[in-house]
């Protein structure tokens, strides 16, 4: 049995996915409990997931039955089977409720494990296994961070923080790959990160410079002048320093942008 959170909310168990509780509240619950998997949630902190603004005089009861839904949800996976197991695994105690997975059961271990050989790849200065382990961590996102759930604040805030992750990860892989001179098959990927992030300057400063190792420097100069119109007006700012440099290079034809090895400073991110 494993749930997934890194898209849409999903358990898998042998050979397929099994359904999961659709009312909205419910499923919010429940992907609260997944991820502080292994550790207690505090019922106050459960109700002020599902009822974020109002609370009703009926949530408390409301969400001891939610509970019990999940429970019987869990009682038809094959691999848990009965309500007497299912109590097992979603634990009620101290004042609240515990999800208990253990390795392996979720989609974040994977993930976790997955960076532990990028993190060896990367101490090992391996830029292509480096590239694979990012590659493969990746993968793991199937869409936006529980994009099927409604999120109250806990919800969101654990989405985010793993939306911006998903991005700080893809800018340290296309890096490696950059390292590694593979600028023109990045190409069609950098230029729909930079249509789906505006304005984020490391990956537009990534995809300058995949175009102009491929000999497409007008475009290049032409995806920085875009860049520098969006941050103005929708803004109010300049591009940043790094970023100015790494323009001027470009114009002056600097030979550190030709390098595909460790590569200009200008390309680092920070």
């Amino acid at each position: 049995m494993k749930f997934s959170v890194l898209g849409p909310l999903a358990l898998s168990d042998g050979g397929g996915s099994r359904a999961l509780p659709t009312a909205p509240k419910t499923r919010s619950l429940l992907a609260l409990l997944v991820l502080h998997a292994d550790q207690p949630v505090p019922q106050d902190i459960c109700l002020e997931e599902l009822w974020p603004e109002e609370m009703p005089p009926s949530a408390v009861q409301s969400l001891h039955t939610r509970v019990l839904h999940l429970r019987q949800a869990l009682a038809k996976v094959p691999a848990v089977g009965s309500l007497r197991a299912a109590k097992q695994i979603l634990v009620t105690g101290h004042g609240g409720y515990a999800l208990h997975l253990g390795e392996n059961h979720l989609d974040l271990h994977d993930l976790e494990h997955r960076l532990r050989l990028a993190r060896q790849a990367e101490l090992a200065h391996d830029d292509r296994k480096l590239s694979f382990a990012l590659r493969d961590a990746l993968s793991l996102w199937r869409g936006p961070v529980l994009g099927d759930t409604p999120a109250g604040p806990r919800i969101q805030a654990h989405a985010t923080s793993l939306e911006e992750r998903r991005v700080t990860l893809l800018e340290k892989c296309v890096e490696a790959e950059l390292r590694l001179g593979l600028h023109h098959e990045l190409l069609p990927e950098l230029r729909s990160l930079t249509v789906y992030f505006p304005t984020h300057e490391n990956l537009h400063a990534q995809y300058m410079l995949a175009l102009y190792r491929s000999g497409r420097v007008a475009q290049c100069l032409e995806a920085y002048r875009l860049l520098r119109d969006r941050l103005v007006a929708q803004i109010g700012i300049e591009p940043s320093p790094r970023l100015r440099e790494l323009h001027a290079a470009v114009l002056a034809e600097s030979p550190d942008l030709t390098l595909p090895g460790p590569g200009s400073r200008l390309l680092s991110a920070g």
